[in-house]
């Protein structure tokens, strides 16, 4: 973006008499004087270069960021520790510059580092493709459940649980009534999705089910369980999986998902005020052809060197518009390269590492508040780095008194289940130390 303007006066009077016209105005003279802008713009006047970098440094600093606060706040994006290599490699200019690798024979660098990637994903997931990355994983989500309906082509239900994020269920929502599919919600059973309701509602009209493991409030599904219904009525089970998860539970792919979705941000990725992130999408290999996105895969040249191509790319700017499976964008390169830096630098033992000690510590800080005379757990069963807790307090002054001793506390759960009006759901990762936890303690009780 150019900070200023180049063209002088002189400039734009030459351009104008150049295309035979006196001024800028007549540019606008086919659009009708009834929606035009009659008053000036409410824009400020300009200012030096100087003043601007002073007053661009004041909004700025309205803003706070996690150096300055110890966060407890999860509920889908995360505060995992990012190794300062991960930024060092993706600031490169050949990655942090390239838009999308259209140009496979000048594009190797990119293509190889998206098909570790996808070899990643795939590993983790349990699954034998994976796509190169898509928006988020709430539009993963979303593209799954319209994946399922191309496999099952007669069939217009979609079902997910109440568990899943709310954020996802809402965007799947959107999916559904552009598409004209029914969509059904399985309720809870504390805090978890409710088995006998999903035996109930799949049937044979069910195209594909959606399951987050672990859920949103942080407890583990039995998907194995789960999938039986699912399979049984010959509908695609899709779960959505925290990929940190990953490096501890079982492989989704291995307990019968035929595809695996989800948020990417917990791998290397900061939080970034909400974005950008990006999705992850892997699905067994008999539904490789209805994948959105595209695909990177390994060649050889004619010389017998290792290479890299577009080995499917099923958007309508590419294929015939009918036959596209979606218009989902390319991938979410520089996301997805974070990712992958992140993973090769903790390795398997590394991200098992970070899930175990997310695990021991949610747990440790759970064991504590739970303690607490106004507060207790409010589902039971094991979770992972997430848990909801009940209070007697007021929700609201208890997180302003949090962020007034720079802690940010838990997402209020009454905003997306207002059945939950007394509970949060507080987050822990490996960064926390047991000194912030006792003083997150110390300050749940002290607030009156």
């Amino acid at each position: 973006m150019m900070p200023y303007l180049p063209h002088t006066e002189q400039d734009r009077n030459d351009i104008l008499a150049e295309i035979g016209i006196n001024s800028v105005s007549e540019l606008y003279s086919d659009i009708p004087e009834e929606i035009l802008l009659e008053d000036k713009l409410k824009l400020n006047d300009s200012l030096s270069e100087l003043d601007i970098k002073k007053k661009m440094k004041e909004l700025s600093d309205q803003n706070h960021d996690l150096t300055e606060y110890i966060s407890f706040l999860g509920a889908g994006v995360y505060d995992h520790y990012i190794p300062s290599v991960v930024n060092h490699i993706i600031s490169r200019s050949e990655f942090y510059t390239a838009y999308t690798p259209y140009q496979a024979e000048i594009s190797q660098g990119y293509l190889q580092a998206i098909f570790e990637f996808q070899t990643m994903i795939s590993e983790l997931t349990g699954l034998q493709v994976a796509n190169a990355s898509v928006y988020d994983g709430a539009s993963a989500a979303a593209e799954a459940a319209l994946m399922s309906t191309s496999i099952n082509r007669n069939r217009k239900q979609i079902v997910v649980s109440r568990s899943v994020n709310p954020e996802s269920r809402k965007v799947i929502k959107t999916y559904c009534q552009a598409a004209d599919l029914e969509l059904v919600e399985v309720p809870l059973c504390d805090g978890k999705t409710n088995k006998q309701e999903l035996a109930d509602v799949v049937d044979e009209g069910t195209a594909g089910v959606i399951i987050q493991n672990p859920n949103f409030f942080g407890l583990l599904e039995d998907l194995s369980e789960l999938s039986r219904p699912i399979k049984k009525a010959g509908a695609v089970f899709i779960t959505a999986a925290d990929p940190v998860a990953l490096g501890l539970l079982e492989a989704p792919g291995n307990l019968g998902a035929d595809i695996v979705v989800g948020e990417g941000q917990s791998l290397g990725n900061p939080q970034n005020f909400g974005g950008p992130h990006f999705g992850f999408f892997a699905v067994a290999e008999q539904y490789m052809r209805r994948l959105p996105g595209r695909v990177i895969g390994e060649t050889e040249d004619k010389s017998g060197n290792r290479g890299f191509v577009m080995t499917l790319q099923t958007r309508e700017q590419h294929i015939r518009r009918a036959r596209a499976t979606s218009n989902i964008c390319s991938n979410q390169a520089l996301n997805a390269l974070a990712a992958t830096v992140y993973l090769s630098l903790l390795g398997k033992k590394g991200l098992q590492t970070v899930a175990e000690l997310s695990t021991k510590k949610a747990h440790y800080t759970a064991q504590k508040i739970e303690k607490l005379t106004d507060f207790k757990m409010t589902f039971s069963g094991p979770f992972f780095k997430e848990f909801a807790v009940s209070t007697k307090k007021d929700k609201t002054e208890l997180n302003d008194y949090l962020h007034e001793n720079n802690y940010l506390g838990g997402f209020d759960l009454q905003k997306e289940y207002p059945e939950l009006q007394n509970s949060i759901l507080l987050a822990v990762t490996e960064k926390r130390t047991i000194e912030e936890i006792e003083k997150l303690v110390s300050l749940l009780e002290a607030v009156k």
